[in-house]
C-alpha cells in the first residue's frame, strides 16, 4: 500500500497534545482509523513514566554535544561528582559510550569523512516505558524529533539496540542515518538494557539513568530477599524479552507517532497511513526488526537488518544458544589448528590456555588425540561439521579471548529459562568483584556509571559474571558443560530453556515488504550460515520476492573493534553497507527506483596502517 506522506489538513485547532504523564502513571495511546476503519495505533499499548527534553545549544540528539571529536575521545565524559552523575551527564556518557562500541570512530576508519554524519542536530526527546502483552516488566522507548523535521516526507526510522544495550544501543545506526535526513527515530531496549539493579542496596536506575533513590523509583527491581549481587533485565525480568522483540519495535513506533503530535501539533495527527516508517538495526536489533516485519498490518513500509540474530526453521539454521554453547567449549582448542589468526588475542599468551582446554577435552571424551596438534585438530572439524567457516572461526577468536561466549550463555539461559536472581541453572550470578574475583557490594562509584557504561551483559561497567562450577584445571568448564547440556539436554531445565528458544523462531516478513539483509561474510559472532543465509532462503521459498541480500565480504561483527591495528587491517567496517541500504531503500519508497539487487561485495583490506578508502568498501550502486 502506497502511504500519504502529507497530512489531508492542518491540524492546529483539532489536535490534542500528548500529555506528558509524570512518575509511574499510565498513558494510553489514543487509536486511530483510516477510512477503511484499520486501526493505525494500537488501542493496547500503555506507555508510563513519559517526559521530554530539549537538546539544544550546546548539546544536541545526535551526540549530546561532543560532535565527532568528541565521541572520538578515548576517555569518556566525567561526572563532576564520581558517585552521583546528573541526568545530562549520564545522557552524555551513554551516547559516548553507545557510539563507540558501534562504530569505528579511529583515525583513517572514514567515519564522518568516507561515510556517516556525526554533525549536531538540535531537537526534543521523549522517553517512555512500554510493556509488551503479557510481560511483567517495560522495555525503554525512546523518540528522537529534530527541530529541522521535513514535514514534507513525514518518516520515522525504528530501531531496537543491538546486543543487550541501553536505549542509545543504536544511535550510530539509526540515529546517524535518520537524524540528519529530518527523520524522527524511534529506540527500544527490547527488554533488555542498563537498568541494573544492586541487590545489597536495594536500589537501581531512575527513568532518567541517574541511580535511584529507592526500591520505588527503580525502573526495574527485583524480589530476592536474601540474594546479593546485581540484577539486570535481560537476564532476570523473568519475561524472555526475545520472544517480544517484534511487539517492542512495533510499540517504539506507536510511541513516536504520538511523540510527533507533541512536538509537531500543527502537523498532527501522524499515523502510520500518512508517515512512512522505516526499521533498521543490527546484530540482536537487526533480528528485532525482522520479527516486526512478520507483522501482518502495514504499518512498516521497508526493513534493513544488518548483521541479523535471527533463527527460522530451515535446512542450516542454527539457535545463538546453540552455537555459542558449542563455540564456548571447543574454540579455544579448535583455533589452535588455524593459522594467522588476528590479534588481539596475543597467541602466544592464550595458547597454553586453549592448550589445556584441549587436554581436559580429551579426558572428557570430547575431542580425539594423543597431543594437542590432533586435538585441536578434532575441536576444529567438529565445528566445521557444524556449519563454522575457518574465517568465521579466526574472527570468532576475538570473542574466546574476551570470554563472550560464556558470558552471553550463561544470560541467555537465564532469559529463555525465565530464572530469577538466585535459580540460575548452572549457578551462574552476578555480582561487583574484587580483584581475585570474589563478589563484593558495589560502590556508589561504580552504581554511577552502570546505565551510562554497561553493555546489558556482564561482565563491564564494575559488574562481573560469577561462576559457583569454577573446579579443576580448566576452571570455567564445568559451567560450559552444564550451559551446554541445556541445549542438548533432556531434563527439566533443559526442556524449560528450549522451550523459550523455541518462542524466538523467526517467520517470513510481511508479504510484499521490502527487506534488506546485509551481513559480514567473516562474522565470528553470529555467522551468516546459521542466521542471515537460511532466514533470506526461507523467505524466498515463502514467495516473498522483495527480500534482498548483501553478503560483505572481510566484515566480521564488531566495527568498534576496528580500532584494533590488526582488526583494522584485515577487515572493513559494515555500517557504510546499512547507510548504503538505507540511501537505497528510502529513494525506492520515495520515487519508485528500484530496490537493490542481491549482492557478493568483494572488498579490499586496506592493509596495515592505511587510511580507509571509497575503493576499500565497494559499496553496491545498483
Amino acid at each position: 500500500m502506497n502511504k500519504t506522506l502529507s497530512p489531508s489538513l492542518p491540524r492546529a485547532a483539532m489536535a490534542v497534545p500528548l500529555l506528558l504523564c509524570l512518575g509511574l502513571a499510565a498513558c494510553a495511546g489514543s487509536p486511530s482509523r483510516d477510512a477503511a476503519g484499520a486501526s493505525t495505533r494500537s488501542a493496547t499499548t500503555v506507555f508510563t513514566a513519559q517526559r521530554s527534553t530539549e537538546h539544544r545549544d550546546g548539546d544536541d540528539l545526535l551526540t549530546a554535544g561532543l560532535g565527532l571529536a568528541g565521541l572520538q575521545a578515548t576517555v569518556p565524559p566525567g561526572f563532576a561528582d564520581p558517585d552521583a552523575a546528573t541526568a545530562t551527564e549520564a545522557r552524555r556518557r551513554a551516547i559516548w559510550a553507545n557510539w563507540r562500541g558501534i562504530a569505528d570512530l579511529s583515525p583513517g576508519g572514514g567515519y564522518g569523512t568516507l561515510y556517516g554524519d556525526a554533525g549536531a542536530v538540535p531537537g526534543r526527546e521523549f522517553h517512555a516505558f512500554a510493556t509488551a502483552p503479557g510481560a511483567t516488566h517495560p522495555h525503554r522507548v525512546l523518540t528522537q524529533v529534530p527541530d529541522a523535521f521535513d514535514r514534507a516526507r513525514r518518516c520515522i526510522v525504528v530501531t531496537a539496540s543491538s546486543g543487550s544495550r541501553g536505549i542509545y544501543g543504536s544511535i550510530a545506526v539509526a540515529g546517524a542515518w535518520g537524524l540528519p535526513k529530518g527523520c524522527a527515530v524511534a529506540y527500544t531496549d527490547k527488554g533488555a538494557g542498563t537498568d541494573y539493579f544492586d541487590l545489597d542496596a536495594g536500589i537501581g536506575i531512575a527513568a532518567d539513568g541517574t541511580v535511584a533513590t529507592d526500591r520505588a523509583a527503580s525502573t526495574f527491581a527485583v524480589d530476592a530477599a536474601g540474594v546479593h549481587g546485581v540484577a539486570f533485565k535481560h537476564a532476570h525480568s523473568g519475561d524472555n524479552p526475545e520472544a517480544d522483540w517484534g511487539r517492542h519495535v512495533r510499540q517504539a513506533a506507536e510511541f513516536a507517532l504520538q511523540a510527533l503530535d507533541e512536538a509537531i501539533p500543527d502537523a498532527a495527527p501522524f499515523t502510520f497511513d500518512n508517515t512512512r516508517v522505516i526499521a533498521v538495526g543490527i546484530s540482536n536489533g537487526g533480528g528485532a526488526v525482522l520479527r516486526a516485519a512478520e507483522q501482518d498490518d502495514d504499518w512498516l513500509d521497508a526493513v534493513v537488518a544488518g548483521e541479523p540474530n535471527v533463527f527460522v526453521d530451515a535446512p542450516g539454521a542454527r539457535t545463538l544458544y546453540d552455537y555459542t554453547t558449542e563455540a564456548a567449549i571447543l574454540m579455544p582448542c579448535a583455533l589452535l589448528h588455524l593459522q594467522g589468526l588476528p590479534q588481539p588475542p596475543l597467541t602466544a599468551q592464550v595458547a597454553p590456555l586453549w592448550a589445556g582446554r584441549c587436554a581436559v577435552l580429551r579426558e572428557a571424551g570430547l575431542v580425539e588425540g594423543d597431543d594437542t596438534a590432533a586435538q585441536a585438530r578434532s575441536a576444529h572439524a567438529q565445528l566445521r561439521a557444524g556449519g563454522w567457516t575457518d574465517d568465521a572461526l579466526r574472527a570468532g577468536a576475538l570473542s574466546v579471548g574476551f570470554d563472550l561466549w560464556r558470558a552471553v550463555a550463561a544470560t541467555y539461559a537465564s532469559a529463555y529459562g525465565r530464572y530469577g536472581v538466585d535459580a540460575h541453572p548452572c549457578g551462574y550470578h552476578f555480582a561487583a568483584q574484587d580483584a581475585d574475583g570474589s563478589a563484593r557490594p558495589a560502590t556508589a562509584a561504580e552504581r554511577a556509571g552502570w546505565w551510562s557504561d554497561g553493555s546489558g551483559i556482564p561482565p563491564g561497567a564494575g559488574v562481573g559474571l560469577i561462576d559457583s562450577r569454577m573446579a579443576g584445571a580448566d576452571p570455567t568448564l564445568p559451567g560450559l558443560l552444564c550451559l551446554r547440556a541445556l541445549q542438548t539436554g533432556d531434563d527439566a531445565h533443559a526442556r524449560r530453556v528450549q522451550a523459550g528458544i523455541a518462542a524466538t523462531r523467526a517467520a517470513p516478513p510481511r508479504d510484499g515488504l521490502p527487506v534488506v539483509v546485509v551481513h559480514g561474510a567473516d562474522d565470528g559472532l553470529i555467522p551468516m550460515a546459521f542466521s542471515s543465509a537460511p532466514y533470506v532462503a526461507a523467505a524466498r521459498a515463502a514467495g516473498r520476492a522483495e527480500v534482498r541480500s548483501w553478503e560483505v565480504a572481510n566484515a566480521q561483527h564488531f566495527d568498534g573493534f576496528l580500532m584494533l591495528p590488526d582488526y583494522a587491517a584485515r577487515y572493513v567496517p559494515l555500517l557504510p553497507y546499512l547507510y548504503a541500504a538505507l540511501d537505497r531503500v528510502d529513494a525506492h519508497l520515495a520515487g519508485g527506483s528500484p530496490l537493490p539487487g542481491d549482492a557478493r561485495i568483494q572488498t579490499v583490506p586496506r592493509g596495515a596502517g592505511a587510511v580507509l578508502e571509497a575503493e576499500n568498501l565497494m559499496v553496491p550502486t545498483r
